[in-house]
């Protein structure tokens, strides 16, 4: 059900992101790290709202279908401010559009693979890079200007931002071609295997673990 507490935290997620973006809007130092906040604070529901799903058994359809779309919608919206805004660098710019194609190819994938009803499983790597993805993002909310509120000030905070969005995007590739392999196997497997009884059950990839 929508209104069960796993697929609220999932929907939190989209409800932050106009909060996060008239705060980002508003380029005052408080401003950047009440951004930095919020964005945090909706990338950890990503955690809890599958975890919470698994314990409860409260998996459902909806749940499956909006954690992926909220998530998209909350890494696009931060990647679009931070560069829209000018807060990144040429260096900070690349990983950045890295991150962004690589989700339209999954996207993609998972649409197409899902109308021949196999699934991409989520692999440990790809929850390492959004763990990098969603801590780049974060910090480079704050950026400089909001570090010294919290005595953060001697740091570079920028650019150690942008050093976590470039292993993030590095993961990026990594896992983008473990999926798109993953994709294309099954492809060819399907094009060239005679037809499949109707009972028979799909079977998923596995991909890097």
């Amino acid at each position: 059900m929508p209104t069960d507490l796993p697929n609220l935290l999932t929907l939190s997620r989209i409800a932050a992101i106009p909060l996060l973006v008239v705060f980002a809007a508003i380029r005052e130092p408080w401003a950047d790290l009440a951004a930095c906040i919020i964005f945090s604070l909706a990338a950890i529901t990503d955690y809890f709202d599958g975890k919470l799903a698994r314990s409860r058994k409260q998996i459902s359809d909806f749940g499956r279908m909006l954690d992926p779309i909220a998530d998209k919608l909350l890494v696009g919206a931060a990647l679009m401010l931070l560069a829209g805004m000018g807060r990144l660098t040429d260096f900070g710019l690349f990983p950045a559009i890295v991150i962004m194609l690589r989700e339209i190819l999954v996207s993609g994938l998972r649409e197409y693979l899902a109308g021949l009803s196999f699934g991409l499983p989520v692999t440990k790597l790809a929850k390492w890079k959004t763990g990098f993805q969603m801590g780049a993002l974060g910090t480079l909310l704050a950026g400089d200007s909001a570090a010294p509120l919290v005595w953060l000030g001697w740091l570079p905070v920028s650019l150690i931002g942008e050093l976590m969005l470039w292993t993030a995007a590095v993961l990026t590739l990594l896992t983008g071609w473990d999926y798109l392999q993953a994709g294309l196997r099954h492809v060819t497997r399907t094009e060239a295997a005679p037809p499949r009884d109707a009972g028979a059950q799909p079977a998923q990839t596995p991909l890097r673990s």
